[in-house]
Formats: structure tokens, C-alpha cells, sequence
């Protein structure tokens, strides 16, 4: 087993911590692999299920996530019934999605509690980065690094477009996909320094990426908003105490309040 990512457990001691989450629930990983492996079973998660598409599994059904599960997803389309996983997780998965944002929903509406995501953070500092050639537009080290097979888009050798998210984007993804409350959500952040530059071919960026990695590192951890990786945490509802005013529930189901809603507005529209 690989050494766990500090990053990746802050944020599961956090809500482990605060009661949100338990080692015990289920859990659906989606574009899965070895780093989600090590740092689930570190931090002593027991029912989790690891999902991707990589077709390299497909001969042994996944024996290397062993003791956890394994399927074979695609996390846009993912083959369960809804609320089926206590909670979802993605770690640096979404942005190889043709829409990440379609990943986060698939995550959402699969989850009984909440969703768990890691991914690259959006702010002046990260794309001023990948304008200059030391963070990646287009993916291509992933690419590389898988043998020119897999690694980029739908894990295909077509490297993909690195969507990178900011913490609005995630809590308006949520709110709009199901606009019965207003989510709560929790976010961190961390500055990684990617390993893959020390492997560029062009000195021009291998050479001042080195010698600058330890201010990289300072500068995310000074001013965190412009770190160059964000985790977030969604909250799904609680019925009835988190529904919106306007919205109540009625055996079940969430309705509109009808006489709240009215009380918004005028009855004539043209009265002063």
C-alpha cells in the first residue's frame, strides 16, 4: 500500500470528526483507483466499492481493490438505483468526464448522505499556470504515464480537457439539481505540487518548476483560495427541517406551500 495523501485525509477526519460520515457507511467510488484505495483502507473504511473504466480490470474483476469491490461504470451513467450508497466519492476523476458537472449529479443522486470530491481548484493563480505551461490545459501526462492507452477522457488515450472547479460551481450544481434546500457544503484546499513537471522535456519549465516548489507550496498554504486543489462536501437534505419556506412535505413528498409562496407576492402584479 502506498503512503496515504495528507490532503485526502484532512478531509475525511474532518467529517468523520464532525459526525457527518462513519467508516462503516457505504461507499461508491467513481472513477476509481489505487490512490482511493490507500487512502480509504488508511483511514479504515470497510464497505466500499470502487468503480472506473478500466478495462484492465475487467480480467479479474478488480482483485487488486480486494478486500473492497469493484464495477465497471461509467460515472456519467452510472448503472444503480438512486440513494443505493450511504456516500459517493471522487478523487481527481471529474474533470476526465466529457461533463464533470453531470459526474457531480450521478455522485448526488446515487448518495443517501453526501458526496466526497477532490479536484483541481479554479482561481487567477491555477490559470495563470496553465497559460504558462506549468499546469495542463489538455491532460496529456496522464496519457504518458498510462502507456498512450488510458488515462484520458472516459479513461480512453484521447487526453482530456482539465476542468477545474471552483467552490460556486459545486454548491450551484447541487442547488439546481435539486432545489428543494439550500445545501450545506464544506470545502478545503491544498496546494499539490505536480510530480509530472520534473519530467517535462522543456527546461524551460522543468527547471524554475523545481526551484520553485517550495513557494508554490507557500503560497497555497498562505492563501488557500489560490490553492491549486479544492475537496468539497455536499450534504444531502434532512425532511423536513431543511426544505426551503415555500416547500413542505406531504406524505412523503415535498410540495409547495402554496399560501408561504403567495405571501411573497402581491395579488395584482400592477399595484404599487
Amino acid at each position: 500500500m502506498h503512503p496515504s495523501d495528507p490532503f485526502f485525509q484532512k478531509a475525511l477526519k474532518d467529517l468523520l470528526e464532525a459526525g457527518k460520515i462513519t467508516t462503516d457507511d457505504s461507499m461508491l467510488v467513481i472513477c476509481g483507483g489505487k490512490t482511493d484505495f490507500d487512502n480509504l483502507r488508511a483511514a479504515g473504511f470497510t464497505n466500499v466499492t470502487i468503480s472506473n473504466l478500466d478495462e484492465r480490470m475487467l480480467v479479474d474483476d478488480g482483485a487488486c481493490y480486494h478486500p473492497y469491490g469493484w464495477r465497471f461504470e461509467n460515472a456519467e451513467n452510472i448503472g444503480v438505483e438512486d440513494a443505493s450508497y450511504d456516500l459517493v466519492l471522487v478523487h481527481s476523476g471529474l474533470h476526465h468526464l466529457r461533463c464533470p458537472l453531470r459526474g457531480i449529479t450521478e455522485m448526488y443522486r446515487i448518495a443517501r448522505k453526501g458526496v466526497i470530491g477532490f479536484e483541481p481548484n479554479m482561481n487567477l493563480f491555477t490559470k495563470l499556470g496553465a497559460n504558462l505551461g506549468f499546469g495542463q490545459k489538455w491532460e496529456h501526462a496522464a496519457v504518458f504515464f498510462n502507456d498512450l492507452k488510458w488515462g484520458g477522457v472516459e479513461n480512453t488515450d484521447i487526453p482530456n480537457f482539465v476542468y477545474r472547479f471552483r467552490a460556486d460551481d459545486i454548491r450551484q450544481t447541487a442547488n439546481t439539481f435539486n432545489p428543494i434546500a439550500d445545501h450545506r457544503c464544506r470545502f478545503w484546499y491544498s496546494t499539490r505540487f505536480p510530480d509530472r513537471l520534473l519530467s517535462v522535456s522543456n527546461p524551460l519549465i522543468r527547471i524554475p518548476a523545481k526551484l520553485g516548489a517550495p513557494l508554490f507550496e507557500l503560497v497555497g498554504s498562505l492563501l488557500p483560495s489560490l490553492a491549486n486543489n479544492i475537496a468539497f462536501w455536499v450534504e444531502k437534505p434532512k425532511l423536513p427541517e431543511d426544505l426551503l419556506p415555500w416547500l413542505r412535505l406531504v406524505n412523503g413528498e415535498v410540495a409547495l406551500d402554496k399560501d408561504t409562496l403567495s405571501a411573497l407576492y402581491q395579488t395584482d402584479p400592477t399595484t404599487k
